[in-house]
């Protein structure tokens, strides 16, 4: 037990001096620092499966080799790990490995922000990692192979590509996040969706977006997650806040937010888009294709939305 707390103590001290040392830095010229306005940003590692399993969106994917079935076929629709499924395609090699991948389509039939059908068509397919195959037996006109890791279950009609080797994320100590950065004029885009078509994203969540390699994108990269007054004003559900009262029953000119022509009061006026835009969270890239990127979400202060905005953060 003394050997594990005596490993533990110098863990522990470095990780102390990570967060002091974040904590620490200088602000830029105009801010003083609080953990409100530069929040001290822990960041969660990708782990191996978070990486394979993450997905990704682009322009093609070759058809010709895919899933027909499994040894227990018609009886078992589904297959996972270890079980034995049944390739289509030629030039199958045995002890060769394989990645399955899964076209998807967005149940959903609306929007979550303007122009995001759009924005999709020009980037490509969403695509799902489902699992990893090994050949064993080429003999026959299909190739039977088996599956070796699985993110979901595979299913007859599954894309069969080859099998590429990632790169992993190394851990980051923690770092100061500035809430109210300036825009920095560095590469910048948008989430154009996220990982099974969800819209509010948390920590771990993967988000697929509409920068990538040709940017100058890589794997390890970090991205601010932002977000402006406008982005909500133009959002459908929520820009209904924007509508109530945003004044108090006693004072006596309330203010009038974003007025029309002839709707000006007596009291302040408030202009929306004038609002600083805000960092919402930290997205580090575990993939790129020329034209998107996949990321996951390590670190947030509020639900990071599909149609954000992001940057690269050069920290």
């Amino acid at each position: 037990m003394k050997r594990v707390v005596f490993f533990l103590l110098p863990l522990l001290a470095g990780l102390s001096w990570a967060q002091e040392g974040a904590l620490s830095e200088p602000t830029p010229e105009g801010t003083v620092a609080t953990t409100l306005n530069f929040p001290t940003e822990k960041v969660q590692t990708p782990r191996p499966v978070d990486v394979y399993c993450a997905g990704f969106l682009s322009k093609s994917v070759s058809k010709s080799k895919f899933v027909t079935g499994g040894v227990e076929s018609p009886f078992t629709t589904l297959f996972g790990n270890r079980d034995i499924v049944y390739l289509r395609g030629r030039d199958y090699q045995a002890g060769q490995q394989y990645t399955i991948v899964r076209e998807l389509r967005d149940p959903n039939l609306y929007e979550l922000y303007p122009g995001q059908s759009g924005a999709l068509r020009t980037a490509g397919t969403p695509y799902e990692d489902v699992a990893r195959v090994r050949v064993i037996d080429t003999r026959t006109r299909m190739a039977v192979a088996r599956i070796e890791f699985s993110c979901d279950t595979v299913a007859p009609g599954d894309l069969v590509a080859p099998f590429e080797e990632k790169s992993l994320v190394n851990f980051h100590p923690p770092i100061r996040f500035d809430r109210f950065a300036l825009a920095s004029g560095q590469v910048n885009g948008r989430i154009l969706l996220a990982k099974d078509f969800d819209s509010e994203l948390g920590t771990g969540a993967k988000v697929y977006m509409s920068i990538g390699a040709n940017q100058g994108l890589k794997v390890g990269d970090f991205l601010r997650a932002e977000r402006t007054a406008n982005t909500i004003m133009n959002d459908a559900v929520e820009s209904l806040s924007f509508s109530a009262d945003a004044y108090e029953m006693t004072q006596k000119e309330p203010p009038t937010i974003n007025p029309a022509m002839f709707d000006r009061g007596r009291g302040p006026t408030i202009h929306t888009g004038e609002m600083p835009r805000r960092g919402v969270g930290e997205i580090v890239i575990v993939g790129t294709t020329p034209t998107t990127s996949t990321g996951m979400i390590v670190f947030t202060l509020e639900p990071v939305h599909v149609g954000d905005t992001v940057e690269l953060d050069q920290q």
